[in-house]
């Protein structure tokens, strides 16, 4: 049998199969690879001593540590105008890292009746991200929103107070219930509030993840200097038009880059954020890369 695993806790996992859910324990020999399965993993799975373990893990798109899960597909930043006011730097970091693990980030824009949401729409207008504003008496952006989860995984990330459980309230007013039900069916009450659950809603799925702020942003999500200008899509038009090969575009003559940027084709803001990530990084050897530990 195939499927999707839904939760891992406590050396189980729980696999959706397509008619039911079934509660396995991961063969021995993963233990061996340092390799455990995690929400998202499509795995196979098969009888063992009378019991049924995951017997293979399919080759995954993408794999996060913190929180724990797989093929991850569109990540949802949730940002709101004020209260608190957003950082275009957090918003640019955690949109990078999802470029780099081939992910599509999407910005939603929460609080627009309390401040303009000009600023932000002027800083990812010419990023290629989708930027979505919420308007709940309006129902504004609640359809786009439902339309990027059709057919993918999805998550929801967003630091405290920007409104995130509202919007998945209003998105899914049965939340709470359908994922305490969960928790309770899978997780057996078992530190139930920390683990990753994925259910289906809109014709795809969205993995719940309690206390989920950020991706963390230390080694499991290192960006090397050599990768980072792919992970701002409005460069890529520019890339490889430069004077100088290997141009890191911070203040090389001849840089396409910057001279994007002078004409107004690249957001200042997140160019800004470019630089400040890149000066984070351009001194690291390979062998100081903190994924490698």
């Amino acid at each position: 049998m195939k499927g999707y695993v839904v939760k891992g806790i406590g050396g189980f996992y729980y696999v959706n199969v397509g008619t039911e859910v079934l509660e396995c324990k991961a063969k021995g020999i993963f233990r061996k690879r340092r390799i455990s399965p995690v929400a998202g993993d499509n795995v196979e799975l098969e009888t063992e001593n009378g019991g049924i373990v995951i017997a293979k893990i399919e080759e995954r798109k993408n794999v996060f540590v913190r929180p724990p899960i797989a093929n991850l597909d569109v990540l949802f930043l949730v940002a709101s105008t004020t209260q608190p006011v957003p950082s275009t730097l957090v918003l640019d970091k955690l949109s990078a890292i999802a470029v780099d693990k081939g992910v599509q980030p999407v910005i939603i824009c929460t609080k627009g009746d309390l401040a303009e949401t000009k600023f932000l729409e002027q800083a990812y207008e010419k990023s290629t991200i989708p930027f979505i504003r919420v308007d709940y008496e309006t129902g504004e952006g609640l359809e786009e929103i439902k339309s990027w989860i059709t057919g993918r995984l999805c998550a929801f990330c967003g630091n405290s107070g920007v409104g995130k459980s509202t919007l998945l309230n209003t998105l899914l007013p049965d939340l709470g219930q359908q994922t305490g039900e969960i928790s309770m069916k899978l997780g057996r009450g078992r530190h139930t509030t920390r683990e990753v659950t994925i259910f289906e809603a809109f014709g795809g799925k969205i993995a719940d993840t309690p206390g989920f702020a950020s991706l963390d942003t230390g080694k499991a999500c290192y960006i090397p200097k050599e990768n980072l200008e792919l992970a701002f899509p409005e460069f890529r038009p520019y890339l490889g038009q430069c004077r100088f090969t290997g141009c890191a575009h911070r203040n090389e003559k001849g840089c396409a880059v910057l001279a994007a940027l002078e004409r107004g084709e690249i957001s200042r803001t997140r160019y800004d954020s470019y630089a400040m990530m890149y000066d984070e990084v351009k001194d690291i050897k390979d062998w100081q890369r903190p994924d490698r530990f």
